[in-house]
């Protein structure tokens, strides 16, 4: 790569700031399940270590997969990591300091997986806006199969109990000296199927127009916002496709985007983080703008784009244009840990993603999964997690 060449990426290793958080560079590392916690949703030591990697290698933000808000109904997989106790919250206290001590900063994302869990020692109902099965099947590189479960339409009390949660979660991730929150209303998870017009069949509040739908995504972001704005940065991750129905998009096109994105940015958080399959294709066939592009014009916040930006020419462009301002990195940051890094001085991108993404391969039985129901019989399987942002 050319003196010239790597010119051309500077505007990647600016300066940044989300909220009261200033950051290195504009380069994030995106959030990716990982399924390696203990069977009781503790971080571990290995988890740790796979985030230090991404700030030594130059990330100036790091995001945590997906972490579960409470010990009933919100957890998504088995052996993932939650933010629920402080039990978990202590573990990850340790994480963040590892992390923050390569020089990064640090976020999590809270989650409420919703209709789509496939994994929740604790229940084997699931929740969502209406008794519609999410499209497509489980994830099998998740120990799930076959078709969704039916999930129970929330009641109102049920609904107060989420936003309860998502509350408690952040409350939990601040002290645990996490930088900042991001809200996961994204890929189909509880806050975006109530979005989606055809998993909410609700005739209440929480149903029918888009603002209606929006609604318990805007609620939750004005509740976390209270409780910790003003002591950490807060944002939330949007996406139109779901992880069990990847060509869905918003009926109404930008006018949706339009509603959706105002009524975010009116909740007082920091920043919307977009995903897309490809970050810089249009979001709409009427449209030349990209989903962060609508986002940057509807809500005039800091955005967070991702979607295969793993090229540098890609990643600089959609900065570049004023429609992002950090850009998020899956399979690039987990082929290239020292991503950032490798651009700045000019060094040689492998394409491929490592077989094994922690070190040597792992097997179920590491994580004692005998105390933990229904999965008999996965004792000493080996499985090899991977991206599925």
């Amino acid at each position: 790569m050319s003196v010239q060449q790597r010119a051309q990426y500077e505007t990647l290793f600016r300066p940044a700031a989300v909220g009261g958080v200033e950051l290195a560079n504009r380069i994030a590392l995106a959030p990716m399940t990982r399924v390696s916690a203990t069977a009781e949703g503790v971080p571990t030591e290995r988890i740790g270590a796979y985030y230090r990697v991404f700030a030594e290698g130059g990330f100036a933000l790091l995001i945590t997969e997906g972490l579960y808000i409470d010990d009933q109904t919100s957890q998504g997989y088995f052996f993932q990591p939650g933010i629920a106790n402080p039990a978990q919250a202590a573990a990850w206290r340790r994480v963040v300091d590892g992390v923050h001590a390569a020089g990064a900063k640090f976020f999590a994302q809270l989650m409420h997986a919703g209709s789509q869990s496939q994994g929740n020692p604790q229940t084997t109902a699931t929740w969502g806006p209406s008794a519609v099965r999410p499209k497509g099947e489980q994830l099998a590189m998740y120990r799930g199969s076959g078709a969704f479960r039916i999930p129970r339409a929330m009641t109102a009390e049920q609904i107060g109990q989420v936003r309860a949660a998502f509350v408690n979660a952040a409350r939990l991730a601040r002290d645990a000296g996490f930088d900042g929150v991001e809200i996961h209303g994204a890929n189909g998870y509880l806050l975006d199927a109530f979005l989606t017009d055809y998993m909410n069949a609700r005739t209440d509040d929480y149903g029918g127009s888009v603002a209606n739908r929006i609604r318990l995504a805007t609620e939750v972001c004005g509740d976390v916002v209270a409780a910790v704005g003003a002591d950490i940065a807060v944002g939330i991750r949007i996406s139109q496709a779901k992880v069990s129905d990847n060509r869905h998009r918003w009926a109404g096109g930008e006018e949706d985007a339009a509603a959706i994105f105002t009524a975010l940015a009116d909740t007082g958080i920091d920043y919307i983080h977009t995903t897309e399959y490809r970050a810089l294709a249009p979001a709409f066939d009427d449209t030349v703008r990209s989903l962060a592009g609508l986002a940057k014009r509807y809500s005039g916040l800091s955005i967070i784009a991702n979607g295969h930006l793993d090229d540098p020419r890609d990643a600089a462009t959609i900065v570049d244009s004023g429609a992002a301002d950090i850009v998020a990195l899956a399979k690039a940051a987990l082929a290239n840990r020292d991503w950032p890094r490798r651009v700045r001085m000019g060094q040689p991108l492998s394409p491929d993603v490592p077989a094994d993404l922690f070190g040597p391969v792992a097997t179920v039985k590491d994580w004692e999964v005998t105390d933990v129901p229904n999965i008999a019989g996965l004792e000493g399987r080996d499985y090899k997690t991977v991206d599925t942002t």
